[in-house]
């Protein structure tokens, strides 16, 4: 090989060479840039968006399982999660009162954990030594509270709806029975009409909030849509970790008072908890401003 044809050949090798790495270093870019656009969009699905606006009051309803669906005692990691989402005012569903399952006052500890909020029990009924029922959590002083024995017909067990009265908004607290849609709708049918008599004419608002056992379809959500309106997202909240069936909601009476709906969800994650272990429900939430 001549001394030029030498040349040309070790230099069509070099270049060869640099041609390979940068092809090489290029093709490494991309698959490093793929993977990074790619962990970022499975961030942004994973971490849902609980942000609150400023001066919006943050209603949640939360079936708790009494505190001990698949751990000895969510309490703690259930008020965490509850400072997480900077909630005013909780429904929560299944309490248990000094009883022989939990011994303590379970309403009491939970506002305790939170901080010391105000609370009102409701015993649905007595139970193994106790009582067992539901109640209502509110940052906000409470002026006023009512029991409503809901009647128990043919249904599971006695249920009551709490009603929480502060200077600005009503929540009232329910858990239906599960077993019999004709006792759901009596149920339903009876606080409705307790308080619409209480606050139907009121300027000021009221939120029912609650397990109603009912999917979005069904003849009690029918009935208590011609009274109330659905405001909470109509995303499935049971079973916690793997939900199938919206049956936990919030609701607005259709009185005479003015507010604005910001923001919904239902929570299916937490960084102070994990959720598929304090209850077998998801809590749902509903930010609302009042006008």
């Amino acid at each position: 090989m001549r001394r030029k044809d030498t040349i040309f050949y070790l230099y069509l090798c070099g270049y060869r060479d640099i041609r390979a790495n940068l092809m090489k270093k290029t093709l490494m870019f991309i698959l490093f840039l793929a993977f990074a656009v790619s962990a970022l969009a499975q961030d942004t699905v994973r971490k849902a968006d609980y942000s609150k606006s400023k001066r919006a009051v943050r209603l949640v309803a939360y079936n708790v399982g009494v505190f001990s669906k698949y751990t000895g005692d969510s309490t703690a990691d259930i008020a965490a999660m509850m400072h997480e989402l900077d909630a005013d005012a909780v429904a929560v569903c299944e309490l248990d009162s000094c009883n022989r399952r939990h011994a303590t006052y379970q309403l009491e500890d939970f506002a305790e954990a939170l901080g010391g909020w105000n609370y009102r029990f409701g015993a649905a009924m007595q139970w193994n030594g106790g009582s067992y029922g539901g109640g209502v959590m509110t940052k906000k002083r409470i002026n006023r509270s009512y029991i409503l024995e809901l009647p128990k017909g043919g249904g599971y067990e006695p249920r009551v709806c709490v009603v929480v009265e502060t200077k600005d908004y009503v929540v009232a607290e329910v858990h239906l029975d599960h077993s019999n849609d004709a006792v759901r709708m009596e149920q339903a049918r009876l606080l409705t009409d307790e308080l619409k008599r209480l606050y139907g004419r009121s300027r000021k608002p009221v939120f029912l909030c609650g397990d109603l056992n009912a999917s979005p379809g069904s003849q009690t959500l029918r009935q208590l849509c011609e009274d109330w309106t659905v405001l909470s997202e109509p995303a499935a909240t049971y079973p916690a970790d793997n939900p199938r069936e919206c049956i936990d909601y919030i609701l607005a009476l259709n009185n005479r008072a003015r507010y604005i709906v910001l923001k919904t969800a239902v929570c299916t994650e937490f960084e102070s908890a994990d959720v598929t272990q304090t209850s077998d429900h998801l809590p749902v939430f509903v930010d609302i401003r009042l006008r």
